[in-house]
């Protein structure tokens, strides 16, 4: 089967989901529908906003349901209606069985890791704060477990020094799009053997949703974690600490091997063009930082209006 032939129906949300639904648009698929989030208040007067997905949709004139319960009769009878084949799922929420398990070729979900690693909520942030060398998509089939179905196809990425968190979702946006076209096109034709996922439980390592106090800087750790910590929250939420009692996020920073001769933590400035912090062995450079109740800026910007 041709894989144009194909009733898809996509599920995603952000503007990582974006790429994908326009790589399967550009190529020809038969997207018979488009599940996205509902309309949100947000900004300035709450008005309601559409999510990334929502406005591609839109703009190509493809069928479009928010349901608010996954699980309302309802949404579950319109979206069998569309009799779709095979469903294609990036970023977005966990799907009841009742969906996943609906068309004959199943689900198909793109996820921002080499799996089984990193399975969960934030898997690029945890590859670039744990130090990881390489990360990657993996698409496969949804079952009953997160993030734990049979594996279809990997793309590996390697971890630039110079990589933050946003540039490896920049990257794995596209490689996720190439990724899951392939996946499609492979399932079409019967050309892709699922793989079930190996791995004991020692040797994983975990995603799970980032929380505040995920970002909070430990200077007590070496400057290479305090490094990676950093990229890895950036652009956001933005890795954190305090500087004369008041919050501090730091998006970029240079690390700096050497004896200190203050304790972690303790801080020095030379009030025009650099600010470092006191690590285990070392400091930290800070770049670009964002004061609290202020938008982020060069630590030169920073510096012309702080007082000690």
């Amino acid at each position: 089967m041709d894989h144009k032939d194909l009733r898809i129906v996509f599920m995603g949300t952000p503007e990582f989901a974006v790429a994908s639904l326009e790589k399967l648009v550009s190529e020809g698929c038969n997207i018979v529908g488009v599940i996205t989030a509902p309309d949100k208040p947000g900004g300035r007067g709450m008005k309601l906003q559409q999510s990334a997905v929502k406005k591609y949709a839109f703009e190509k004139g493809l069928h479009i349901m928010q349901p608010e319960k996954l699980k309302d009769p309802v949404f579950l009878e319109n979206l069998r209606s569309l009799k779709a084949d095979l469903q294609a799922v990036v970023a977005f929420r966990m799907l009841p069985e009742a969906v996943w398990n609906m068309p004959p070729m199943g689900t198909v979900n793109v996820h921002g890791s080499l799996l089984p690693q990193y399975r969960g909520a934030a898997p690029i942030n945890w590859a670039v704060i744990n130090g990881e060398e390489y990360t990657g998509v993996t698409t496969f089939k949804l079952q009953h477990e997160i993030d734990t179905g049979n594996i279809l196809l990997t793309d590996k990425l390697k971890i630039e020094p110079t990589d933050d968190a946003g540039t490896v979702h920049d990257k794995l946006k596209d490689k996720g799009a190439e990724l899951l076209l392939t996946t499609i096109k492979g399932l079409a034709d019967g050309s892709i053997k699922e793989m079930p996922q190996v791995a004991s439980g020692e040797d994983l390592k975990h995603a799970p949703k980032l929380i505040t106090a995920t970002g909070k800087i430990d200077w007590n750790l070496p400057a290479a974690n305090i490094h990676s910590l950093i990229r890895g929250l950036s652009p956001y939420p933005g890795a954190y600490s305090f500087l004369n009692g008041k919050m501090i996020k730091i998006f970029k920073a240079e690390m700096s091997i050497e004896k200190t001769d203050v304790a972690p933590g303790e801080w020095k400035t030379d009030e025009r063009s650099f600010l470092q912090f006191a690590c285990a062995d070392g400091y930290t450079r800070v770049k670009e930082l964002q004061p609290e109740g202020k938008k982020r800026m060069a630590v030169e910007d920073f510096l012309r209006g702080f007082r000690r």
